[in-house]
């Protein structure tokens, strides 16, 4: 695993927009470009990629981002974002991202990982649950949308 500098980001950004794809995001590789480099250049999150080898494509990524939990007072991270391309689907790259950023975790004192995924994702659902991740019953999740760019 390699945590993304800045200099990451123009072979980050292709595999970025398929994740966007998959949940059906409209294409935009200039903004696609802008948040990556905005997020990792003021360290807002921190960019996982594993590759086949050093220098070929990235094959998977996944995005983090810290939290804070009042109700176990402890650091925790947010496991945002995480998109394995197709061809590279069932080879491990999945579960060593998490565990990644199960590493980052204990790095950094967190006490919580949270992630949250579409309900009809079963195959990424299936991917937490073989790593040991809970779904979480008692808490529902709500959003509302304020302002799209």
């Amino acid at each position: 695993m390699t945590r993304a500098t800045l200099d990451d980001i123009p072979a980050l950004v292709p595999l970025f927009e398929s994740y966007r794809a998959f949940y059906r995001c409209k294409p935009d590789v200039d903004a696609a470009t802008a948040f990556l480099r905005e997020r990792i250049g003021k360290n807002e999150s921190i960019v996982f990629f594993a590759r086949n080898d050093p220098k070929g494509p990235p094959i998977g990524f996944m995005q983090l981002y810290p939290l804070f939990s009042s109700l176990l007072l402890c650091r925790s991270w947010l496991l945002n974002d995480l998109y394995v391309a197709p061809e590279a689907r069932r080879g491990g790259v999945a579960a060593a991202l998490i565990a990644r950023a199960e590493e980052l975790a204990r790095e950094t004192g967190a006490g919580l990982l949270e992630l949250s995924t579409h309900q009809h994702n079963r195959t990424a659902q299936r991917v937490y649950s073989a790593a040991g991740w809970s779904r979480d019953d008692d808490y529902y999740h709500y959003s509302k949308t304020i302002a799209r760019p």
